[in-house]
């Protein structure tokens, strides 16, 4: 089982066979989640920084109007959905 020794400052290294099963690497953060006595550790994955690029870029930026429009239009399907 891997352990690990806690520094004088409270701070601990992950042994690398734990980072490794994990799939988390310099930068990730790490969740301590209460469970019975003691806490489970999970590696939140993935970031916003991540999906950075993934869309195409429009062919021009939206208008005002534009903007305005699709959130009235948004806002009438959430109405409309939560009245059925």
């Amino acid at each position: 089982m891997p352990a690990a020794v806690l520094t004088s400052k409270g701070q601990v290294t992950i042994p690398k066979e734990v980072r490794d099963r994990l799939s988390i690497r310099k930068g990730n953060v790490v969740d301590f989640i209460p469970e019975g006595r003691g806490y489970r550790i999970a590696a939140r994955l993935g970031s916003v920084v991540d999906v950075f690029g993934m869309l195409p870029k429009p062919p021009r930026p939206a208008t005002i109007e534009e903007m305005d429009n699709g959130i009235a239009l948004g806002a009438m399907e959430n109405l409309a959905n939560d009245r059925s």
